[in-house]
């Protein structure tokens, strides 16, 4: 009885403190800073502001957006690992940043494990394989024939970044349909996007919330999505595996992360910030309608999901011969 009592204690003891040190940091009124690593207009800059319009209430501090895009967030990572580990700046990624980028580059200039720490995740997405409306294919098969027949079977497929899944998957489907599909990396999803509206790529892959406006606005056809199923928001749009191309079920996630030796007190409290932001039903609403399936992970089970992401990427770069560049 008296051990079991004094667990309790110790336990409320424990609580109590966590809460007053989350409530002294969110007291703080320092500026909170979300950096993103692509450019202002894509996929995850309108993620990262939908977030932040609803974090400065519930962190206690202004919060900003600030854009570093190049190489693949390679810059904003760097800016992550030299920002000062004050509980004043996070990093808004998906896999490519954190998972692959250390996989195809020898020398990132960062190391995941050692310079950042995982704050919490919020979603899980899928990629998709989308034509310009100057394409006349309506589908993958479509896309495929088009090629054969008008580019006596090559093509150009822009992708957001070089080294990227998105570049890894042209070369799968090269050769699946045997056909020469040249892989084009853009710096970031919205120059992607803007040459295939003005008609100057046919094709690309990037992520359903890139693509998913321009899609339902008919100014670009997504014509299939990774993913062991359908998408909620693109329920006509068939998977790979549905076209007989299997491995890619494994979905990337987005999280947030924040430099090395951040005090745990600052990560709990924006940890449980975002909880509360991402299980608001408005946020809920435009995060899914950005083509996002909305799944909070604290902080353990993101570094879980990074870790086994990794895993599954690791086998296919190495498949794929790819030699780090």
């Amino acid at each position: 009885m008296f051990r079991s009592a004094r667990r309790l204690f110790l336990r409320s003891i424990v609580a109590a403190s966590l809460a007053v040190s989350g409530a002294a940091w969110s007291q703080s009124g320092k500026t909170v800073k979300i950096i993103v690593g692509f450019p202002a207009g894509g996929g995850t800059d309108a993620i990262a502001r939908t977030l932040a319009d609803k974090l400065k209430d519930e962190l206690g501090a202004p919060v900003i957006v600030e854009n570093k895009p190049g190489a693949g967030g390679q810059l904003a990572a760097h800016a992550l690992k030299s920002a000062a580990p004050d509980g004043t700046t996070f990093f808004i990624s998906h896999d490519h940043t954190i998972t692959i980028l250390p996989l195809v580059v020898k020398n990132p200039g960062f190391d995941p494990a050692k310079d950042f720490v995982p704050v919490a995740g919020f979603a899980s997405f899928v990629n998709a394989f989308a034509l310009s409306s100057g394409t006349p294919a309506k589908s993958l098969d479509e896309y495929v024939a088009w090629i054969r027949n008008q580019g006596q079977g090559k093509g150009v497929v822009g992708v957001p970044a070089p080294a990227s899944t998105p570049e890894f998957l042209v070369k799968v489907l090269g050769d699946t349909f045997k056909l020469d599909l040249v892989p084009a990396p853009y710096r970031g999803s919205a120059p992607m996007i803007g040459d295939m509206l003005g008609n100057q790529i046919a094709a690309g892959i990037g992520s359903v919330p890139d693509f998913i406006e321009n899609h339902k606005g008919g100014r670009i056809r997504v014509v299939a999505v990774l993913g062991g199923k359908r998408q909620p928001t693109l329920p006509e749009v068939p998977t790979l595996a549905e076209l007989g191309i299997g491995g890619f079920e494994d979905l990337p996630y987005y999280g947030f992360f924040a430099p090395a030796g951040t005090p745990k007190a600052a990560i709990d409290h924006f940890s449980q910030a975002l909880s509360k932001v991402v299980a608001m039903p408005d946020v809920r609403e435009r995060l899914t309608a950005l083509g996002l399936a909305v799944e909070f992970m604290p902080q353990q089970q993101l570094a879980n999901r990074e870790r086994a992401y990794a895993k599954t990427w690791t086998e296919i770069i190495r498949k794929s011969g790819f030699q780090p560049q």
